[in-house]
């Protein structure tokens, strides 16, 4: 995670409206370059091509899924199974609001083999992540044969998505997951009471290895809130100043209070909600939901 300054920002938030309005495949780098005003050295200073432009627009919404999937579940019973199903639904949130949906269906068809590579390794991040939710709901006996439902869900999630794409009736997407979600329970009983796996550890040990991301950096961490609250202190934001010192002070503790920490990151974030520095809250509130996973050995 990169923290970006302000040109950079307004360069990535104009190639995703030009990505939305003309297409990925259509658009130019030297479309960018003319919509954002900038020199054609100033893009390249910043990504090293299109398609990496895209990939930081596409980060930003995982990271926003992850932060808001924390937020979730904070304080709640990790075994509820409508918080696991409204988690499911905040990545689909997330990509409506960004109008990425049919960004990610022209990746699809591009044959792009870096972009593909992208949203492959994301697919199994979130298969990954719904793996660890499931063995939180259902507990230890169903370790063994999480991976296979988690694969069972998204599929069954997708191909009802595409039903209704292709219907004349409505199916609403709250009902859709939930409905799936329901189901879970007569598959995963029954795959336990069989001992029925078909994927099984050691696809799961596979799984956890290609989606590792690289290891948290207090150090680095600490740098970037920094940055932060020097954006912070030019907007003159107290509450902002006193959240990001907050945060910098107990990242800088030996004993860091990391329940306070963790519930003052959602209004943290709220707090630069419908302004300028909304992204880069964002991004400092899923690199302290980073540091609080790092602290307490959790699944990133």
């Amino acid at each position: 995670m990169i923290l970006i300054n302000d040109r950079k920002l307004h360069v990535l938030l104009t190639a995703q409206k030009l990505f939305i309005k003309k297409g990925f495949v259509t658009t130019s780098v030297q479309d960018i370059i003319e919509e954002a005003q900038i020199s054609k050295g100033t893009f390249y200073n910043y990504f090293t091509s299109k398609n990496e432009c895209l990939i930081a627009i596409f980060e930003f919404a995982h990271e926003e899924s992850i932060v808001r999937r924390h937020e979730m579940q904070q304080g709640k019973d990790k075994r509820d199974k409508n918080i696991l199903a409204e988690q499911i639904l905040i990545r689909m949130r997330v990509n409506r609001e960004h109008n990425l949906l049919s960004i990610y269906e022209a990746v699809f068809y591009s044959g792009d083999a870096e972009l593909r590579s992208f949203v492959r390794k994301h697919h199994l991040m979130e298969l990954n992540w719904l793996t660890s939710r499931l063995a939180d709901v259902y507990g230890e006996e169903a370790e063994p044969f999480v991976l296979d439902c988690a694969v069972m869900i998204l599929g069954v999630i997708q191909h009802l998505i595409h039903f209704q794409s292709s219907s004349a009736e409505t199916i609403d997407i709250d009902d859709l997951v939930h409905f799936t979600i329901r189901r879970v329970d007569a598959i995963m009983d029954d795959m336990i009471r069989n001992e029925d796996t078909l994927l099984g550890k050691n696809y799961s040990s596979a799984l956890m290895e290609e989606t590792e991301t690289a290891p948290f950096c207090a150090s680095q961490a600490v740098e970037k809130l920094e940055q932060f609250l020097t954006m912070v202190k030019k907007e003159k934001s107290e509450e902002g100043i006193k959240f990001t010192e907050f945060f910098l002070a107990e990242m800088r503790s030996e004993t860091p209070n990391l329940v306070i920490m963790d519930a003052l990151i959602s209004p943290f974030q709220q707090l630069f909600k419908g302004t300028r520095l909304y992204y880069r809250s964002t991004e400092i509130s899923m690199l302290l939901v980073r540091y609080i996973h790092n602290e307490q050995n959790l699944p990133k």
